[in-house]
């Protein structure tokens, strides 16, 4: 086994783990990225408690979690194993994220590599976004190793002499993220003769200071999202946004066209518009204003009034 902090010194140069000394919860599925982010964590001088989510949907999850626990003992780190009931079907891949996200303390911290923020970036592609979606997964507190390569996570282990879990759902075809790390992104790199996923990543850090740059602007402008004469008379980029910050505040998160829909309603083209999830937006005397109609969502968000 190599000696860990030669194994861990470049890869926690770029890094961005808390203080020693602080302590932190690492979502710990004992595949190479929660590994290597639990040992990078243990090596920064973190108080480390790694926590393994047992979905139960597999006769081998049960091992998968004794592996698991395994690994943390070798890195001579806290273990706690959770189990949620999660029943086989559509949306697995959110259901079984928002059980994990239920169960870990907010804060925790989570294994995602510059690979992941490649692979989402092109999933929202495929889905239609706009410059917010580019940014998705971008760089956070509970990332702290976003920066590094899933071959270095991999590495990582290897140097540290440690088999990590492999999880069979990584390989299933269903997903969408299993698709597109296994057959769109090596084909995208055959095709350009390089690594497309650095220059995805790249593309999501310019794209993020532009928005950035946008926000400022909003903010410094002030302009009222509920005053429908100052949306229409700002710049339609500016306005929507404003809306979009407006419409995320209140605990929906917009698409594109669910904010084009809105900025529609500002500026006197429609009287009244509904989004998914039974929300109601209209406008009033040149104010807009939000109803929350859990009766009324549509399936598509594409009825105006």
């Amino acid at each position: 086994m190599h000696d860990r902090g030669t194994a861990t010194h470049d890869l926690l140069s770029r890094c961005s783990f808390p203080p020693a000394e602080t302590p932190v919860t690492c979502a710990f599925s004992g595949g190479a990225d929660s590994t290597a982010l639990v040992a990078l964590a243990a090596a920064a001088g973190c108080v480390v408690m790694a926590v393994h989510v047992d979905h139960g949907l597999r006769a081998s999850s049960s091992g998968e979690a004794a592996a698991a626990a395994a690994i943390a003992n070798r890195l001579a780190v806290e273990f706690r194993c959770v189990t949620v009931d999660i029943d086989d079907g559509p949306n697995l891949e959110a259901r079984a994220r928002d059980a994990r996200r239920a169960v870990l303390p907010a804060g925790h911290l989570t294994g995602h590599t510059a690979d992941d923020r490649a692979e989402t970036l092109l999933i929202n592609l495929m889905r239609g976004t706009g410059g917010d979606g580019l940014t998705a997964l971008g760089p956070h507190p509970t990332r702290p190793i976003l920066a590094l390569r899933r071959s270095e996570t991999r590495q990582l282990c290897a140097d540290l002499g440690i088999v990590p879990v492999t999880d069979p759902s990584n390989l299933d075809p269903r997903f969408v993220r299993n698709r597109v790390r296994s057959d769109v992104l090596p084909l995208l790199d055959d095709i350009a003769g390089r690594d497309v996923a650095e220059l995805l990543v790249r593309t999501a850090d310019v794209v993020g200071a532009d928005l950035a740059l946008l926000d400022r602007l909003v903010d410094a402008t002030g302009v009222d999202p509920t005053d429908a004469r100052a949306l229409a008379a700002a710049d339609p980029a500016l306005a929507r946004r404003v809306l979009r910050r407006w419409l995320t505040g209140t605990g929906y998160p917009p698409d594109r066209a669910a904010v084009d829909r809105v900025y529609e309603v500002a500026i006197g083209a429609v009287k009244a518009c509904e989004l998914t999830g039974g929300i109601r937006v209209e406008r009033s005397s040149g104010r807009l204003s939000i109803r929350h109609r859990p009766g009324l969502a549509s399936s598509d968000g594409v009825d105006d009034v």
